[in-house]
């Protein structure tokens, strides 16, 4: 019996032990609790099914705590491959609308009954684990030919999730790239090259946006200038945005008079990309800050669960986890403050959604794995080259 229980206890060490992994899973239970509330004052309607997928998602947390990430290591290429399959079936033309609904003309989600689920949420997880699965022990992108093998694996589902069309979501994978590599060793002055070639070839890759794409540049462009003349079209949301953002002022409004507000400037998407504002109407630059605030602690935590260990692997997992949590969390506040264009992005653990909302709980148990298992002695350190 004794014996049976220290095995559980070891399974379950990175969930039941405290590790830094402990403080991300603190800052997102801390976000989800304030998205709650905040989906709350948006719209009533979203807040039960937001709740229901909460236990779902500290499910998945556990078990992506508390399967070893050396076991993860053979599933990483698969789940990739998996996942890709299923964004490649949204996109394909005479899939009846009643199993992959069409919103707004993207082509996102399926429709399983009792639930909408979202690849492109998952593809970001199954995407660091096969960076990092890749990277771990080769050193053949330190050579900028040998960054073409990584850029690969980056661009097939970014392309696909592209397609749908799905932007917001497509940027996330970008930074992981170049974060991970940087981590693993890659030379600096390649990976600077490849960002000045990319920068100079975004204005050639303007005119293959959608037309709603395009609108949202130039909208953000037009607030920026203080210009009004698309307040009441295309720079509709942002501008609501922005009216509620400055409407909190430092503490924010009571419930009731935030409601009101929120209803009265119909803003949309209020309980998914615009949260944001939100949250700022709601508790004001207070409420912002506090967000802020969470997702540095488990940025925070990942990088201290980061240097700890010396797997390669395990290093490359959480420097991947961090960098998504970051970049959704600058996208997101910046589109809805009006320094960014208007993407789609969501949130993280804040943002109404049941698959990202698993997804994002994926990353935290993630982080619990990598922080609650021991530094292997005598290991040598990783990435260090001569």
């Amino acid at each position: 019996m004794a014996s049976t229980l220290r095995q559980w206890v070891r399974v379950f060490r990175p969930v039941l032990v405290p590790n830094v992994g402990h403080l991300a899973l603190l800052a997102a239970g801390a976000m989800t609790a304030m998205g709650v509330e905040a989906i709350s004052v948006a719209d009533a309607d979203f807040v039960w099914p937001q709740i229901k997928f909460v236990p779902v998602a500290l499910a998945a947390m556990v078990l992506a705590a508390v399967i070893h990430y050396r076991r993860l290591v053979p599933l990483a290429y698969p789940m990739l491959i998996v996942i890709g399959v299923m964004l490649i079936v949204l996109l394909i033309p005479g899939v009846p609308h009643a199993f992959v609904p069409v919103r707004n003309g993207a082509r996102r989600w399926f429709n399983l009954q009792f639930m909408m689920f979202q690849p492109s949420e998952l593809a970001k997880v199954a995407y660091v684990l096969a960076l990092a699965a890749y990277l771990r022990f080769r050193s053949n992108y330190r050579t900028f030919r040998g960054l073409l093998a990584p850029a690969l694996l980056t661009f097939v589902p970014m392309g696909l999730i592209l397609k749908e069309p799905d932007l917001g979501t497509s940027l996330v994978f970008l930074p992981v790239l170049f974060a991970m590599l940087t981590a693993a060793g890659a030379r600096l002055k390649h990976l600077l090259a490849v960002i000045l070639v990319g920068l100079a070839l975004m204005p050639a890759m303007y005119p293959l946006l959608e037309p709603h794409q395009k609108d949202r540049i130039m909208a953000m462009i037009s607030q920026v200038r203080g210009d009004p003349r698309y307040r009441s079209s295309i720079g509709f949301q942002g501008y609501k945005a922005m009216t509620l953002v400055g409407a909190g002022g430092v503490s924010g409004q009571g419930e009731a008079q935030a409601k009101v507000l929120v209803d009265y400037n119909a803003l949309p998407e209020p309980q998914n990309d615009m949260i944001f504002a939100v949250i700022c109407v709601r508790w004001g630059l207070i409420g912002g800050l506090a967000v802020f605030g969470l997702n540095l602690l488990l940025i925070v935590a990942g990088l201290a669960a980061a240097g700890m260990t010396k797997d390669p692997f395990a290093r490359l997992i959480a420097v991947g986890v961090v960098t998504i949590v970051f970049t959704q969390m600058l996208v997101n506040i910046g589109m809805t403050v009006g320094v960014l264009p208007i993407t789609g992005m969501t949130l993280p653990f804040i943002s109404y959604g049941g698959s990202s909302l698993v997804a994002n709980y994926l990353l935290v148990g993630l982080l619990l794995n990598v922080g609650g298992r021991r530094p292997i002695i005598m290991a040598n350190p990783s990435f260090e080259f001569e």
